[in-house]
């Protein structure tokens, strides 16, 4: 039986290259999507149209130095999230937008006065997507990436310099005053003057306040230190589990971080990755998985995980069909820590072929859910009322017909077993969530 009260939250997952992995090579797949609004648009009011709460857009600040694995990619070139957000803030009217902007190689005075405008201009319905960069301090003055450990030092940090930036203004503060000439209250405005580490931002910000108080904060990184900051700062929390005990006991263990720290548990909205391949039949949306499977280049795919996972064996070597080896200690990754203990405790736990391994990691390391309407709402409900979810992150290949085939089948059966909204419950991004207005911290 469904909770006839609470309801899941849905969020889309597009890739900001247009496509992921190699569905560009798919006969539907429109060209040029790296460089076509239209791609964005349309996907997004398709999505408003369902009444998903948001779109969520990825990011990264370099391009992948293996020219093996870069010639089939679509990645080499994207969207900045940071152009997208305010092109669909003008095209949009209900639905959420959420764009990824690193702490690693940005300032923070830049960031907390674009979300400011943005959320602006939206009317309220923007989200910052809090991470740090996987690579690209080659383009930023530097000889190598920034270390895990200081990339999160800093990312503290730097949601503390904004957080504190976008409070530089008292939500009265600007009486516009026309008779006696005053703009602005001078005493509502303050000034940060933060010295920290990382930073030294004086402050004011020049931007007002952001209609929603903050914007939506949401986290994506599930090592250690990103449970951390998660669980100090994030609101939407995105991750990937791929077993209904996973997503159980991450669920209970970030929301446990948040109440230690004098958080509402209820303020953290858990949202598992999860890509669905939909069909009318079983058969019709594994005849579609498989034909997307095809478009891969397997070995390049296969070189790629094993670099990224640090196995110490090269996967493409290896028969399709032998059973994957237990990696030994994994080396010491300085890029995405969370995703490589995933893969190797994928291996340990399932003892994949490799050609099982191959099917489960393509889309970039989440959930593949294959199935009808019904199949997968099914599955949706049990992670949801199974206390290992609050909603889902939907990741999208970048098709349209899945795109389509997601909000015009699965979400009216979500809709239908009372589990998901028919219409928006507010006009911010934070009223449809169900999430507070953050008040200013000096007027408290």
């Amino acid at each position: 039986m469904s909770n006839p009260h609470k309801q899941m939250i849905l969020g889309a997952f597009i890739p900001s290259a247009g496509y992921m992995s190699a569905v560009w090579r798919h006969p539907e797949a429109q060209s040029d999507l790296f460089r076509d609004f239209e791609h964005f648009r349309r996907a997004a009011q398709t999505l408003e149209d369902a009444r998903l709460h948001a779109v969520f857009f990825n990011d990264a600040v370099n391009v992948d130095a293996d020219k093996a694995s870069l010639g089939g990619s679509p990645t080499s070139v994207r969207w900045d999230p940071l152009v997208l957000l305010p092109a669909l803030a003008m095209t949009t009217r209900r639905i959420g937008l959420i764009g990824t902007a690193s702490t690693t190689y940005n300032e923070p005075y830049n960031l907390a006065r674009k979300f400011a405008n943005i959320d602006h201009l939206s009317g309220g319905r923007v989200g910052w997507n809090l991470v740090t960069s996987l690579g690209g301090g080659e383009n930023f003055n530097l000889d190598a990436h920034v270390l895990h450990a200081d990339r999160y030092a800093r990312a503290e940090e730097f949601y503390d310099v904004v957080t504190g930036l976008w409070d530089s203004w008292q939500d009265d503060a600007f009486v516009q005053d026309k008779q006696a000439g005053r703009f602005v209250d001078a005493q509502k405005m303050h000034v940060l003057n933060h010295h920290g580490e990382h930073f030294q931002v004086r402050g004011p910000l020049n931007a007002p306040r952001p209609v929603q108080g903050y914007p939506v904060i949401a986290q994506a990184g599930s090592s250690e230190a990103g449970c951390a900051l998660a669980a100090r700062a994030g609101e939407l929390i995105f991750t990937a589990q791929h077993t209904l005990e996973q997503g159980q006991t991450f669920y209970r263990d970030i929301k446990q971080r948040a109440q230690a720290l004098g958080r509402n548990p209820d303020h953290l909205k858990i949202l598992p990755g999860v890509s669905p391949i939909v069909g009318r039949t079983l058969a019709e949306a594994q005849a579609r998985y498989d034909h997307q499977q095809s478009l891969l280049d397997r070995p390049a795919f296969l070189r790629s995980i094993s670099r990224f996972a640090g196995l110490g064996f090269d996967l493409s070597e290896l028969p399709f069909d032998s059973r994957v080896p237990l990696p030994l200690e994994p080396a010491d990754t300085n890029g995405h820590k969370s995703r490589q203990k995933l893969i190797v405790d994928l291996i340990h736990r399932e003892r994949p072929t490799v050609r099982e391994l191959f099917n489960q990691l393509t889309a970039g390391g989440h959930r593949i859910l294959i199935g009808t309407p019904q199949s997968i709402a099914d599955d949706f409900q049990a992670w949801f009322e199974g206390g290992a979810a609050d909603g889902f992150n939907v990741m999208f290949s970048g098709l349209h017909q899945g795109i389509t085939d997601f909000a015009e089948r699965v979400v009216p059966e979500l809709q239908r077993r009372g589990l998901f909204q028919r219409e928006y419950q507010g006009q911010t991004l934070r009223e449809n969530l169900g999430l507070p207005f953050i008040a200013n911290r000096h007027t408290l």
